[in-house]
């Protein structure tokens, strides 16, 4: 018998299974183990725990008392699996509740809280799946690599047809077998590093070649998007790279002009090559298109990077990585030292992400509550208002503003607004449940957005990253959850990431000059060499940048914002002088009044 065959039998079995849970379920998953071609659980919960059904788990109570608890079916650093089983209509045993019914979806929602517990009070750690099961019908599934599977609503939903399909056969066995392999995040910081240093040794041939920096990374900058843009399909299918095997490798001196045109067309939705239209995109990428030109090797290196697949690059760590690798300065640190996004969600979480969630528990809690108990289904009009509260916190989510005035290269921003998306999805898995179509929700025009996402940064090339990895952030998610392509202009002009000085505003700089009428210069604040001695990284002196006077310095203003979240700089009070100039240092201090002079520069933050 074929896998496809097998399969079928296997459907074929157990779509008629209705009403009996505990009577089925270990049966159900030991073929479904059979199938997938995995060893079973073990009989002997007490021989082989770490494998089996009716694993016992103690749950501890507020009043001190243990209660022990059983899970249906669980294996140790893979999953927790609940089961259940409805009844369609007509059924004689109703056994966990009518399908498509609400107190169906009230039945899987406690049986997910049920598993949410159990995962809980694991004492070896909450495994990376959470499953809930009606058998012979569904499987709801929730990914929790970063201990954290979301709500209710953040389910993927595989139902027991879909097993026909070998992709679907693969990723529950994959489940059972090496589920940490279905970690996006391990993936995506591979080929974000490798992209990252492949634009770094382009981006040093080209300034060998006597190219400005500030230009090659523009220049860099847009071939990295329109990789991107091709691989999320948001570009005609290989349009640049194979521009680039067909007609630029062989030919130089076509590249400049034929590049130039395409990102024309793309900045304008205008045609390109045998394409009728390309999407607009427009927005600040685009609005210059000017290129350079490239030689016959730097061409195939750039071919070398647009044949990776940049559609899963990570952007938490992406802007970090691209800055360093467009820098001269930072380059060598390019695989080192950048924040991980594990470390930025344990400030982004308790600041901005547990107060949102603890709202949308009270709405979800206000929806169940407007659909009645459960025993017999919602009118028409409990449902409307039920569509009605969920629809006004999602406005509400979309509405709001988040502020990182030292924002880098955007890594704080993109984490924020990649968890309000995982919220988002939620809502929309709701309206779905209580019957809303995600077209018509669509056209209300509320979603979740870059603009929401505020940023301060000095330096205008991080900046110019930090907007890029919104958008990519943001068009990934949008690819992920959508069939069509997003409405043009693909890349709008919020404006929400400004350069300028987060802590102090002036008028104007003026270059300090010395006795001899030359600029007097200092330490440029960022590039450090390797100590003799101790191999530390110290500031290189020979580094220099003019020191400036700050005409009618003033506090600066941040916009409105409901949250502030980041990591500014850190500068120790003693180098605050060298660092940042003599004029920076006491313009702070004269108009801070209220900051002591002995704290450090990220005082002034706070």
């Amino acid at each position: 018998m074929t896998d496809t065959e097998a399969s079928r039998t296997f459907i074929d079995r157990w779509s008629g299974s209705r009403g009996m849970e505990r009577a089925v379920y270990q049966q159900f998953f030991t073929e479904l183990c059979v199938l997938m071609n995995v060893d079973p659980p073990d009989p002997d919960v007490e021989a082989v725990p770490d494998y089996c059904f009716e694993k016992r788990v103690d749950i501890t109570h507020p009043d001190g008392r243990t209660t022990a608890r059983r899970i249906d079916l669980y294996k140790k650093g893979c999953f927790i699996i609940e089961a259940k089983q409805g009844s369609e209509a007509g059924d004689v045993a109703i056994g966990t509740a009518r399908r498509g019914t609400e107190s169906w979806n009230r039945a899987m929602r406690a049986a997910f809280g049920q598993a949410l517990q159990y995962a809980s009070y694991l004492p070896e750690g909450k495994p990376p799946f959470l499953i809930t099961c009606d058998i012979g019908h569904v499987f709801e599934i929730w990914t929790g690599f970063d201990g954290d599977y979301g709500g209710f609503g953040a389910r993927r939903t595989v139902k027991l047809e879909d097993l026909a399909d070998p992709e679907t056969l693969e990723y529950l066995r994959t489940i059972f077998t090496d589920p940490l392999s279905l970690d996006p995040s391990l993936h995506a910081a591979v080929v974000t590093r490798d992209v990252a240093s492949r634009l770094a040794e382009l981006a040093k041939t080209l300034e060998a070649d006597g190219h400005d920096p500030e230009i090659v990374a523009q220049f860099l900058m847009r071939c990295l998007f329109t990789m991107f843009a091709e691989d999320v399909r948001l570009l005609p299918e290989d349009i640049f790279t194979n521009a680039l095997r067909e007609r630029w490798v062989p030919e130089p001196r076509k590249f400049q002009f034929g590049i130039e045109q395409l990102w024309k067309a793309m900045d304008q939705g205008m045609p390109f090559g045998f394409e009728d239209k390309l999407l607009r995109f427009n927005g600040n990428l685009f609005a210059f298109n000017s290129s350079l030109p490239l030689k016959k090797e730097q061409l195939e290196m750039l071919l070398e990077a647009a044949d990776r697949d940049w559609s899963n690059v990570e952007p938490a760590i992406f802007g970090t990585l691209v800055e360093r690798a467009l820098s001269p300065k930072e380059r060598h640190s390019l695989g080192a030292h950048f924040t991980p996004r594990a470390y930025i969600e344990r400030l982004v979480r308790p600041t901005i992400i547990e107060p949102i969630r603890a709202e949308w528990d009270i709405v979800q809690a206000e929806v169940h509550q407007l659909l009645g108990d459960g025993e017999k289904e919602p009118t028409k009009t409990q449902r409307n208002a039920a569509i009605k509260t969920v629809k006004a916190f999602h406005k509400k989510l979309c509405e709001i503003k988040v502020l990182d005035p030292a924002c880098g290269s955007g890594n704080f921003l993109y984490v924020t607004l990649d968890l309000f998306k995982r919220i988002e999805a939620e809502i929309v898995k709701e309206l779905q449940d209580l019957g809303e179509s995600q077209s018509a929700f669509e056209l209300e025009g509320f979603m979740v957005n870059p603009g929401q996402f505020l940023g301060i940064e000095v330096n205008p090339r991080a900046r110019e990253i930090a907007d890029l990895v919104l958008w990519i952030g943001y068009l990934q998610w949008y690819r992920r959850t959508h069939d069509v392509q997003p409405p043009e202009p693909v890349l709008r002009r919020y404006e929400n990431i400004e350069c300028r000085d987060a802590v102090l505003d002036y008028d104007r700089q003026e270059v300090v000059l010395g006795d001899d009428g030359k600029p007097v210069t200092r330490w440029d604040g960022e590039t450090t060499k390797k100590h003799p001695v101790t191999g530390e990284d110290v500031p290189d002196e020979s580094a220099r940048a003019p020191i400036y006077k700050y005409i009618n310095p003033r506090k600066a203003e941040w916009p409105d914002a409901d949250y502030i979240v980041g990591n500014p700089p850190f500068v120790g009070n003693w180098r605050m002088r060298g660092a940042l100039g003599d004029d920076y240092a006491e313009s702070l201090r004269k108009i801070y009044k209220e900051v002591p002079d002995s704290v450090d520069y990220v005082m002034y933050w706070w």
